[in-house]
């Protein structure tokens, strides 16, 4: 039996059309440490590709490492998400990429000096002559790994498949998983064809998240370090679900270590109920099928 077609989650395309000669620039600029201050960090450094596309450590290492006071997301779908960061500060991947250079924290470096030590290899040269009619700027880096980021899509997950027709890619407990996942509520922020991604929501609807964690840092105001609206305090930018079970820790604070604990504590925070054993364990099996083929390995 085929999947209801009204599904509120969507199967991922199987790729983004995107320039090959501009997505193989980015792919070489995404392992490229001269785009940091130090020279030996890239974006790499954060972003596995071999490994869910973060980089597991409950805080990133940043320049130096100095570490961000926040986990870091996957790359992998980013492409999907309506904004990049967890609290949304950049409309776009060329925007993340730009201040993910300029950031003392992440890359600590500035484009005069990034083009600077670009163009002193013959190889970029003549490979953004060919992409590019202006060469190497700023904006064309920034399209350039952004372009390769839009490849980083991790289709052909079971759950897409039987989204797709194929009723025997979930076995009988991950169809019942879905299931107590749309009844508990979890699909009202975690839907669409990036399963999350598409929204702003609240930590702490139901119950104050901040207050029993305790240790308040600056990152734990999310939405509120942008705009500066006393109403987008602890807003953050839904996470995609996609691949959810190679990316642990969670959340961004990172303190949910498993997929199981994460799913207790988005029940009772954000949902206001307890959820039994076999329920969590349900959810966290449909949760495991949302893995797809890993892309753009270097």
């Amino acid at each position: 039996m085929a999947a209801p077609l009204d599904e509120p989650i969507t199967p991922l395309p199987a790729s983004l059309n995107q320039d090959p000669l501009r997505v193989e620039i980015g792919r070489r600029l995404f392992q490229d440490a001269r785009l940091s201050g130090n020279n030996h960090t890239a974006c790499a450094s954060c972003h596995d590709l071999k490994n869910g596309g973060d980089d597991h450590r409950a805080r990133a290492q940043g320049l130096s490492e100095k570490s961000p006071e926040i986990n870091i997301p996957t790359v992998f779908n980013a492409a999907f998400n309506f904004k990049q960061f967890w609290n949304g500060r950049a409309d776009t991947l060329e925007a993340q990429i730009d201040y993910s250079v300029r950031s003392s924290a992440m890359l600590g470096s500035t484009w005069h000096e990034v083009i600077a030590k670009l163009s002193q290899d013959t190889r970029y040269q003549s490979s953004f002559d060919a992409a590019y009619k202006s060469g190497i700027t700023a904006a064309n880096i920034q399209n350039a790994i952004a372009s390769f980021e839009r490849t980083l899509i991790t289709p052909n997950a079971r759950f897409d498949r039987y989204l797709r027709g194929d009723a025997t890619a979930l076995s009988n407990a991950e169809k019942i998983g879905y299931a107590k996942f749309k009844q508990y509520g979890c699909i009202a922020c975690h839907q669409g064809v990036n399963v999350g991604g598409n929204m702003f929501q609240k930590l702490g609807v139901m119950e104050d998240y901040f207050a029993k964690r305790g240790h308040p840092t600056d990152a734990d105001l999310g939405r509120y370090l942008v705009t500066q609206e006393e109403s987008d305090k602890y807003y953050f930018k839904v996470p995609s679900l996609r691949n959810v079970a190679l990316t642990a820790p969670y959340f961004h604070d990172a303190t949910a270590k498993t997929l199981a604990e994460a799913v207790d504590v988005m029940s009772r925070y954000q949902l206001g109920r307890v959820i039994s054993s076999e329920d969590k364990q349900a959810i966290v099996q449909f949760l495991n099928t949302l893995s797809g083929e890993l892309a753009g390995r270097p």
